[in-house]
């Protein structure tokens, strides 16, 4: 019997593993799959991670570092190289590697942090045939951070996520031409200093409302067919463009790793497509917590950290027996804010609920509402889909209520 299981080593599994030890939690296990803890910060060599953590600018690796080196000092026990199988509901984790062969571990307590993935060309379905030279992003930065390998000379990138833009930025100090950043929505899904420092800085056009429409080339990419779309997201045919180039950067989602957790009959949410948490970042499995990108797409590492330390300190304490006497209250949103985290509020403490909105809205009051009675009221200048909103619910505003309610209401 392990006390304390983390599936995954990346900037998530390592705080969540760091606050649960300095909770007094010392039986603990991470399970990571790659070569090195860190996940997907060991290839962000760019800098702007730590603001908010440690208030100063760190890259990837230097962020991550900070953690690997709590994870050293504490003497936490870290299995590499190590994919995990299955999860079930009662705690059992199925894993392997090369050393140990097949092996289960009972926990006490499990943390999911198994991060999120991008999605793929299949997903799109863009015309034409499937010739080298596509890449998602993140394998682009992959092979040019850590490999020293350059996809290509002419690039167009679909999709302005940070990792799109970001990329739109490394390959052209690199010494390639980025020839357009083509995104779907009327809005950039990147953060505000990303598009100006990434695009901007560097006169690269972002064509709002386009997307490749067709993929040119057999054996290489030779060219991409690009269109803006109409509001309903469907390609205006006079508007149609080609533009040569020999590699197609995709940037066009990311998707919580959450296999693991169907296994074990965790409620997910449609939205997020991360699991349905309370304010512990507990599931609805009891005892199983979720922190991270795996729980839904973060902006900011920062707030991947935040959020890890409250499903690692909430784990240790549920370990330790220590249980609070329990509510039942359902965080829901109104469209316009997309989502929000956690879903449910389950003991009477202020909750940080972050939330997402659906499109660029300016001038706009945030409230929380229960019932005909608004519990929160904030104003904010503007939304947008990029960047994260936070709120704090006070305890002594949601007291004796079963459902509230987040609403974004516009200034007429």
């Amino acid at each position: 019997m392990t006390e304390l299981v983390i599936i995954g080593g990346g900037p998530a599994g390592m705080s969540a593993a760091a606050a649960a030890y300095e909770k007094g939690i010392r039986d603990i296990l991470i399970l990571e799959r790659g070569e090195t803890l860190g996940g997907i910060l060991c290839q962000c060599i760019h800098n702007g991670f730590g603001l908010h953590r440690f208030k100063e600018e760190l890259t990837g690796p230097e962020y991550a570092a900070r953690y690997k080196k709590l994870v050293e000092e504490y003497n936490i026990n870290v299995k590499l190289n190590t994919m995990v199988l299955d999860i079930t509901a009662d705690k059992t984790v199925t894993a392997t590697n090369e050393t140990d062969g097949i092996f289960t571990v009972k926990a006490k307590a499990v943390i999911l942090a198994m991060g999120c993935r991008e999605r793929a060309k299949g997903a799109l379905g863009i015309a034409g045939a499937h010739p080298s030279g596509i890449y998602s992003a993140g394998t682009a930065q992959k092979l040019v951070n850590i490999k020293g390998y350059m996809p290509g000379k002419e690039v167009v990138i679909l999709g302005s996520g940070d990792i799109g833009l970001i990329m739109a930025r490394r390959m052209t100090l690199e010494g390639a031409k980025v020839r357009a950043v083509c995104e779907i929505m009327p809005y950039s899904g990147g953060l505000a200093r990303n598009i100006e420092q990434c695009l901007n800085d560097f006169d690269i056009p972002l064509k709002l409302s386009h997307t490749v429409v067709k993929i040119h080339g057999k054996q290489r990419v030779e060219g991409v067919t690009i269109a803006k779309v109409d509001e309903k997201r469907k390609p205006i045919p006079e508007t149609f463009e080609y533009i040569p180039c020999d590699t197609l950067l995709l940037s066009v989602g990311l998707i919580p790793e959450n296999e693991l957790s169907k296994g074990a009959g965790i409620v997910l949410d449609r939205v997020t497509n991360g699991a349905v948490v309370d304010q512990n970042r507990e599931t609805s499995a009891e005892g199983i917590f979720a922190c991270g990108n795996v729980l839904h797409v973060h902006d900011l590492v920062d707030f991947v950290s935040e959020e890890a330390e409250t499903a690692g300190i909430a784990a240790a304490d549920y370990i330790a027996g220590k249980k609070a006497e329990k509510i039942n209250i359902d965080i829901e949103t109104d469209g316009k804010i997309r989502y929000c985290v956690p879903q449910k509020i389950t003991e009477e403490k202020d909750v940080k609920v972050f939330f997402r909105t659906g499109n660029i809205f300016k001038n706009v009051t945030i409230k929380a509402v229960s019932g005909d009675k608004t519990v929160f009221s904030k104003k904010k200048q503007k939304v947008a889909p990029g960047e994260m909103e936070s709120i704090v619910l006070k305890a002594e505003n949601f007291k004796g209520t079963q459902k509230i309610r987040l609403v974004l209401e516009e200034e007429v």
